[in-house]
């Protein structure tokens, strides 16, 4: 395990694209779910080490907005997952003074996902500490078609000056508005692509990716990722 003097160059925002639950199950002989339910009790392990390391925010990369395709029966039971994700969990996200935010369109969500959801930001807004950022019908593609959608409406009413256009500008549409650009994007289980994920605010992200299936994404592996990146030069196109 790293030591602390190892983790001196932290990332400030750490985006993880939590791959591999289905392929975890299937090597079990378990259905897809199995693998699901044991990918959440990871969420709470790097969750907990996020915090305790000093990561400013961690976005997880939870529900895309092409997961719809899946069975009826698996997003059914994601999106109860989720539910019961934040029930079991609220009261510790406050004790540890975690502070819950969602990006993607959340309006296409259940109405049941969306109240409890909702709830639990409200009840975090007040904390201080790591913000835990979950990607929920979310796509790069997506986000920036809405982005694209209001400004386009901002400059018809004059709300927005078409020459004011400006990199800068349109991160204020976005859902991480606010928010530092990911510094590092993990993404688990053997695939090497991005997968619609935070595309215009990681386009200097560094990335690292491992074999290992969410599930068994350690602690001990998550460490390893941060001291990995902390030995990296990032020089966003300088010498």
């Amino acid at each position: 395990m790293p030591q602390n003097n190892e983790l001196n160059n932290m990332p400030r925002h750490v985006g993880i694209i939590m791959d591999g639950n289905g392929r975890w199950a299937k090597k079990r002989s378990l259905p897809r779910i199995a693998g699901h339910r044991e990918g959440a009790k990871t969420v709470r392990r790097v969750v907990k080490t996020s915090g305790e390391v000093g990561i400013e925010v961690l976005t997880l990369y939870a529900f895309s907005t092409e997961n719809w395709k899946r069975p009826k029966e698996e997003v059914s039971f994601l999106m109860n997952l989720l539910i019961e994700y934040l029930f079991k969990e609220l009261d510790e996200l406050i004790e540890e003074n975690v502070k819950l935010r969602a990006i993607g369109d959340l309006t296409g969500l259940p109405l049941d996902v969306q109240d409890y959801l909702q709830n639990s930001i409200r009840k975090t807004t007040n904390n201080t500490g790591l913000i835990l950022n979950l990607a929920l019908n979310y796509g790069g593609r997506d986000e920036l078609m809405r982005a694209i959608k209001s400004i386009y409406k901002d400059i018809e009413s004059g709300t927005v000056l078409f020459d004011h256009l400006s990199a800068d500008l349109v991160d204020t549409y976005l859902d991480t508005a606010s928010l530092p650009d990911p510094d590092l994007i993990i993404r688990t289980s053997g695939e090497i692509r991005l997968s619609n994920f935070l595309l215009w605010q990681g386009a200097y992200s560094e990335l690292w990716f491992t074999e290992t299936l969410w599930p068994d994404f350690t602690k001990e592996e998550y460490l390893n990722a941060l001291k990995e990146y902390s030995k990296r030069s990032r020089r966003f196109g300088k010498v």
